[in-house]
């Protein structure tokens, strides 16, 4: 290379990216001046307008809980809602999201019971009006708190008029949805076993119930027979095992598997301290013989007999506590649930306590006894334990079953154990009046079922995990005995008991609601319900609350159907993935239930949250950071990539290092836009290329590029697979833009003159380009979209939200140039390589001072030819060699993957151009001291 004999300063000339889009995005504080600009131009009312007339497409809310701040959870759920909705709507559709929240129960009543406790006072000695007003009041407010902070995530919806189940509209029809079950015989008054928290003093759905480690004593406890069925029986004990001592008051019945094999057991020894003795008579499962018999501490012992499980039919013992109020017989029952995994092989029935105890009791007409209240505590009339607690009666009862001679052996477990998950308390199954759906009356179960297969699962497993729910559940319990809620408006019949079935009644009751809220049921004569034609003498009010399952179960009908801007059903539910026993359950059930399918045609799941290390997260970990915080240093848009780059079917990690990636990845994308606005800097349509074909290869290959992600962003959209799309757009921005397109284009956008046909089409494509990729990632980074939008198209009344995708040519498809490039681009990448290599070795410094010598096949050069090989790979110089006809030369750089072509990297000769610093021989030969014959050519039209 030699020196140039002239320099001039021709910076001037240099056709150099212009923007005011600025590289520090300061999303923090520029956020919040877009979202007000949204506010100005009521986006939302715009958007609306846009669509009319267009395919609806429905994403119903899942209503989240008024009662706190926001966590990242809700905010992962919201945003990729958020982003499903606007890439809808710029598809094409009339995407309208109308948010909602969650307002009755226990939550909230909870938060207003400690303000009562903290002062000393009784909730219970409120006036029940009063006291839910204190709860609307509560959740108005968080509504208000948690608008703002989903609308500071960038969330697009009807903020104006969101719906809540404690609207009065809501409420009222809440109670006509519960009357199409009483009207169709689905809702029934029943007493069984349900899951109840002590604490709270109120039955709780499955939703509401989390699994928990729980220590338990556990007891081996001896039935004597009184009734043998087989003469090996007689002056036998039936042994059983239990974890919950608490229960064997209720106790009424012992099952046994039919299919198991007994043994009858005479002890010969004991070890000291065994409560067993000697000479007495045991019958056992045989599998599990040896585990009792260490638990009992029997040392020495006889098998007089083996029975099997079908010859324990008929056999009939005594309660351990017969003589002391407890004088009944107790049956040896065959149960399918028995098995010989744990215990005795018997299993000790209190029907009144479990749901495998109801239901066996009640196929042998055993009625559930009342043993436990609402508090925990034993009845007044269940001998030896009135008054006492449930969780704390343990040793009562294994001294009690001591003193009758009952006790065999007892001892501890740890293991799993239902808690209610607000305030963690172990909860008991008990048996109280209740108001149930029948889930075979009216072929509820069966159409849920149907409802499930026809419905789209994304991901699919979904429909196996809420098909085995609906499958295997109960019946529904939907009444609560709380407060705060919407009433089981119904009157039931003193005398008969049955609840009074008039559609009449319930459409007053409804209208009532509608007009002054629930309250209503508290404050209103029940002659304003029940009419002329009955006697409020004869009926008694209901005054359980409906479940808030129910309550949000009935969304699509008081939204979906009320609305003139929605559609029942809906396109799309989206949860997360505990919702398949929530909201997606509930819905289903309620709505097969009244109109004989699912409210939605598919449903989304995401997974839960996890910290870096894999951990949940807890406020008690302190991992639990905060939406708020992030936006607030970082922006939200920071918050809205994490969520599309990462994969929401499973459960998704998040935390300071996956920001910081994050971060990164951001200023890569806002970088590509930077550049691409920089280089469209006084485009306008006079300079368009509208003749494709005319056009240089290279911009024809980024043409069909720019084609085949269209596809893939429509099809990703319809699939809801926003990571797998996040990481096309990724990859075309920083490989196939900013690493070889715009790479290699840059001596032609600052160099060529303004009428350079490469150039022209250069800039053509790139505004191309833009307009695509700034509306693709609208629905992702929505305020860097609209702020890179209005620097390309200032405007005071426009936003990137009111466009749709841009339509791509079919004719931009070519597959056999991608054919011919992807050869193209492997050779290149051979040179990069050798490039590199070269610089590391000081041989160079940037990569125009190089002229390699390419070695390459014929079918490599074949698709090299025609094209400017040195331009494409940066370089001054290039040659190509028939590597057939002349090898590379030993230690030529090579690559792997690419065996065809090899480089050896020379120095360019000639002088380097003092406006394009290109080295080439000509440089210094031309009218302008020190260019080359391209520059020199600019330069002087320019100045013509």
């Amino acid at each position: 290379m030699r020196s140039s004999a002239m320099t001039a300063d021709y910076k001037s000339t240099v056709f150099l990216p212009t923007t005011a889009f600025p590289m520090k995005a300061g999303l923090a504080d520029k956020e919040p001046e877009i979202l007000a600009r949204w506010e100005r131009l009521d986006l939302y009312a715009r958007l609306r307008d846009a669509a009319r007339g267009r395919d609806k497409f429905v994403l119903h809310d899942g209503p989240p809980y008024a009662n706190g701040h926001l966590h990242n959870g809700h905010a992962l759920n919201k945003i990729l809602k958020d982003v499903i909705t606007r890439s809808q709507q710029m598809m094409g559709k009339d995407s309208n999201y109308v948010p909602g929240w969650d307002c009755h129960g226990l939550p909230i009543e909870w938060k207003i019971e400690e303000r009562y406790r903290a002062k000393g006072q009784n909730k219970d000695d409120v006036d029940v009006v009063a006291f839910r007003r204190e709860c609307r009041a509560f959740a108005e407010e968080w509504i208000a708190i948690q608008r703002e902070e989903f609308k500071r995530l960038g969330i697009v919806g009807d903020w104006k008029t969101p719906y809540t189940t404690m609207a009065y509209a809501a409420e009222a029809r809440i109670v006509r949805e519960l009357g199409k079950f009483l009207m169709n015989g689905g809702l029934y008054k029943g007493a069984k076993p349900v899951l109840w928290s002590v604490v709270e003093k109120t039955a709780l759905a499955d939703a509401e119930v989390e699994y928990q480690d729980h220590t338990s004593t556990t007891i081996w406890v001896r039935f004597p027979v009184v009734t043998p069925a087989q003469p090996a029986l007689a002056g036998a004990s039936v042994v059983i095992w239990t974890t919950t001592p608490w229960t064997m008051p209720g106790n009424r019945a012992v099952a046994y598997g039919a299919g198991l094999s007994y043994a009858v057991v005479k002890v010969t020894a004991v070890a000291e301290g065994a409560l067993a003795r000697v000479g007495e008579t045991l019958v056992v499962g045989e599998d599990l013989l040896a585990d009792v018999l260490a638990h009992a501490k029997i040392s020495g012992h006889e098998v007089s007999a083996t029975l099997p499980g079908t010859a324990l039919a008929g056999t009939v013992c005594a309660h351990p506590w017969r003589g002391r109020g407890y004088d009944y017989d107790v049956p040896l029952l065959a149960g399918d649930f028995v098995t010989a995994d744990q215990g005795t092989g018997f299993v000790h029935i209190a029907p009144g306590h479990g749901e495998d105890d109801y239901f066996l009791g009640r196929a042998h007409g055993i009625q559930p006894p009342d043993t436990v209240d609402g508090d925990g505590l034993y009845m007044a009339h269940v001998p030896l334990f009135a008054g006492q607690h449930v969780f704390k009666v343990a040793p009562a009862v294994l001294a009690a079953m001591t003193e009758a001679g009952a006790l065999l052996a007892h001892g501890s477990l740890t293991h799993s154990y239902p808690h209610s998950w607000r305030s963690k308390a172990p909860l008991i199954f008990r048996n109280t009046p209740q108001w149930f759906i029948s889930m075979e009356t009216n072929d509820l179960r069966a159409k849920a079922l149907q409802a499930i297969e026809d419905t789209r699962w994304v991901p699919p497993r979904g429909r196996n995990r809420i098909g085995a729910m609906i499958e295997s559940r109960p019946d529904w319990c939907v009444s609560r005995q709380r407060a705060w809620g919407v009433p089981i408006a119904l009157f039931v019949n003193k005398k008969t008991g049955e609840p009074l079935r008039d559609p009449a009644v319930i459409e007053r009751i409804a209208q009532a609601f509608e007009a002054e809220g629930a309250d209503a049921w508290y404050t209103e004569d029940p002659r304003r319900f029940l009419g002329p034609d009955y006697d409020p003498a004869d009926f008694e009010p209901v005054r359980d609350i409906v479940e808030v399952w129910f309550d949000s179960g009935c969304t699509h009908a008081f939204v979906l159907e009320a609305r003139e801007d929605l559609k029942w059903p809906a396109d799309l539910y989206l949860e997360g993935s505990d919702q398949h026993r929530g909201w997606f359950h509930t819905s289903l059930l309620e709505s097969c239930g009244t109109r004989g399918r699912a409210p939605y045609d598919a449903v989304l799941t995401h997974g839960f949250l996890l910290d870096e290390k894999g951990d949940k997260f807890s406020k008690s970990k302190g991992n639990a950071e905060s939406p708020q915080k992030v936006v607030s240093t970082l922006g939200a848009d920071i918050l809205r990539l994490w969520v599309v780059s990462s994969d929401y079917t499973n459960d998704i990690r998040f935390g300071p290092e996956i920001l910081k990636q994050t971060t990164e990845t951001y200023r890569r994308l806002r970088n590509t836009l930077r550049f691409l606005l920089g280089a469209l800097e006084g485009f306008d349509e006079s300079e368009r290329v509208t003749d494709v074909a005319s056009m240089p290869e290279l911009e024809r290959w980024v043409l069909h590029h720019l084609a085949g992600l269209d596809e893939q962003v429509r099809a990703c959209c319809q699939s809801f697979s926003f990571h797998e799309l996040f990481q096309a757009l990724n990859t075309f921005c920083t490989l196939d833009l900013s690493a070889f397109y715009l790479d290699v284009r840059k001596d032609v956008l600052y160099c060529d003159g303004p009428t350079s046909p490469t150039r022209r089409a250069c800039r053509t494509v790139i505004d191309l380009v833009f307009n695509r990729l700034v509306t693709w990632l609208a629905p992702f980074i929505c305020f860097t979209a609209e702020e890179a939008w209005l620097t390309r198209f200032p405007s005071e009344t426009d936003s990137v939200h009111l466009q749709l995708f841009p339509e791509t040519p079919a004719g931009w498809r070519d597959e056999a140039l991608a054919t011919r490039w992807a050869q193209v681009r492997g050779l290149r990448r051979v040179v990069t390589g050798a490039l590199e290599r070269a610089r590391a070795d000081k041989v160079l410094g940037a990569s125009v001072q190089a002229h390699p010598v390419v070695y390459a096949s014929a079918e490599r050069l074949a698709a090299c030819a025609g094209l400017d090989m040195a331009e494409l790979c940066i370089t001054s110089g290039l040659s190509l060699v028939d590597s057939a006809q002349t090898p590379a030369p030993e230690g030529a750089h090579t690559l792997e993957d690419v065996t065809d072509v090899a480089v050896v990297v020379q120095v360019a000769e000639g002088d380097k151009c003092q406006r394009c610093w290109k080295i080439l021989p000509d440089v210094g030969t031309h009218a302008h001291p020190g260019t080359c014959g391209r520059c020199d050519s600019v330069l002087t039209q320019a100045s013509a």
